[in-house]
């Protein structure tokens, strides 16, 4: 499996079942932090949750679809980046990340998302790198100015987050 540094600090490396046990673990830990901005961690919380999650992310890189890393803070594993979706036609990928709350407040998102930004632009060759955060998601949202990134507009009713709806706001960030 690909690993990649981001900097000193931060590895990015490819999801491998290795990792199953501990991203169910971080998960419990972390479920009433993480479920405020992502609906999937009520629904997957064993390690044979992450298994299939895995296997199926794996397939999807294989086909070129998709790309999800665990993200490594200082040799240990504290969450995920990917990018959800990989669209050759459009030439566009689309980022998704979460994080465990005791690594919040270090920068590592922003900057695993400018690795990843590099990497779709550079490697991939797309035209657009998009994210979408709830609106009042508002660390995700500061993330994506930080990047430079556009704010392209608001989808109402985008999502339900375990009972609660909310809209998205959509951030663009096109090649220059």
């Amino acid at each position: 499996m690909f690993s990649l540094e981001v900097d000193n600090e931060i590895k990015l490396s490819l999801v491998q079942k290795s990792f199953s046990p501990i991203f169910a673990q971080l998960v419990q830990e972390n479920l009433p932090y993480l479920e405020q901005w992502l609906a999937w961690p009520p629904h997957c919380k064993i390690e044979q949750d992450f298994a299939s999650f895995i296997r199926k992310s794996l397939h999807d890189y294989a086909d070129g679809k998709s790309m999800v890393c665990g993200i490594f803070y200082d040799e240990v594993l504290v969450g995920n980046a990917s990018f959800n979706t990989i669209n050759n036609e459009l030439k566009k990928v689309e980022i998704g990340y979460w994080l465990t709350e005791s690594a919040q407040g270090n920068g590592i998102i922003t900057r695993v998302c400018k690795k990843l930004i590099e990497i779709a632009f550079d490697e991939l060759l797309m035209d657009k790198v998009e994210i979408s955060a709830a609106t009042e998601n508002l660390a995700s949202r500061a993330v994506c100015e930080r990047l430079g990134m556009q704010l392209e507009g608001v989808i109402s009713n985008a999502e339900n987050l375990n009972g609660r709806i909310v809209d998205h706001a959509i951030y663009g960030l096109h090649r220059i």
